[in-house]
């Protein structure tokens, strides 16, 4: 269930409310006459299965310009109206994509902050040492804790809603990134070299770790199976599959081979990796937006009238 809270001008409280009533899955309405200050308005209280989401935002999108339009997850509710909304909605909770939702998580995620440039530029470190160590369980942890999927799913959605600000955006993170990740691994790895921590042995020993620099048709299928998976753990809120993605793609271990091999002088490695890290991206991008299109198009859809 959501449970949504709405501020309409008292004039239009009714029409809100008449919505609210006549969309299957929602319950518990509450109307606080002259509650709202800023704006100011009536506070409307309600509860909503998933699956009426898109309905009633839909129906409701005037109030994002008049009043406010608020929803959060309810870990919990022991209610039989609140069960029997469930049911009377069409679908399945796990299947319902709420547009708005994902919407706002996409554009987040598609922006340079620096805390993705942190994790991006840790996880890259982590993957260049488990690479010179040879150790594949650095390289897995170095592939949970890269953040760069959810500016691959911005891309997705970018291309289904033709939004190319979004997707410029997107990419333009994926690069720089990528590229200050790859500098910043490449200056550590220079010294560990200096300091001769390090050296050629450490790469040309590392056969476990070879699949990073070998893109291959395996690698394309998985980076589809993951983009799919990907995008399904967003708009269903499955985290725990979302991290099964990360470890699915060596996106980040492609990025942290890049630094070393530069560090230590592998040109010819260079090139592999990279295209490694291209042919994940690409298909990820590939399946995560075919994803959404099937979910658009032919997934069980919100409500009797749902506009999206």
């Amino acid at each position: 269930m959501l449970h949504l809270r709405l501020i309409s001008p008292a004039a239009r409280t009714d029409e809100v409310t008449a919505v609210l009533e006549d969309c299957p899955g929602v319950t518990n309405i509450v109307v606080l006459a002259g509650a709202g200050r800023e704006p100011k308005g009536d506070v409307i209280l309600c509860d909503a299965a998933r699956e009426a989401a898109n309905e009633v935002i839909a129906r409701l999108d005037w109030l994002k310009d008049e009043g406010s339009i608020a929803a959060e997850q309810v870990d919990l509710s022991l209610s039989k109206v609140a069960t029997d909304a469930i049911e009377e909605a069409p679908g399945d909770p796990d299947d319902a994509v709420i547009w708005e939702e994902l919407a706002q998580r996409v554009s987040a995620d598609s922006r340079i902050t620096w805390a993705y440039l942190a994790f991006l530029a840790i996880a890259t470190q982590i993957a260049g040492i488990g690479i010179l160590q040879n150790s594949p369980i650095l390289i897995v942890g170095a592939m949970v804790l890269g953040p760069e999927f959810g500016a691959v799913a911005a891309i997705c959605f970018g291309l289904l809603q033709r939004r190319w600000g979004l997707i410029a955006t997107s990419l333009r993170t994926l690069a720089v990134g990528f590229a200050v990740a790859i500098a910043i691994t490449f200056a550590c790895a220079l010294v560990s070299n200096g300091l001769d921590w390090i050296g050629d042995t450490n790469l040309l020993t590392n056969a476990e770790v070879q699949f990073i620099v070998k893109p291959d048709k395996w690698s394309f299928i998985v980076a589809l199976l993951a983009g799919a998976a990907g995008v399904l753990s967003i708009t269903a809120g499955k985290s725990s599959a979302l991290v099964g993605v990360f470890i699915s793609v060596t996106t980040v271990p492609a990025a942290g081979y890049v630094a070393v091999a530069l560090a230590l002088g592998h040109w010819g490695e260079v090139a592999f990796s990279v295209g490694q890290l291209g042919v994940n991206i690409l298909g990820m991008i590939i399946s995560g937006t075919a994803t959404l299109v099937v979910q658009r198009k032919f997934w069980p859809q919100v409500g009797r009238r749902s506009s999206l």
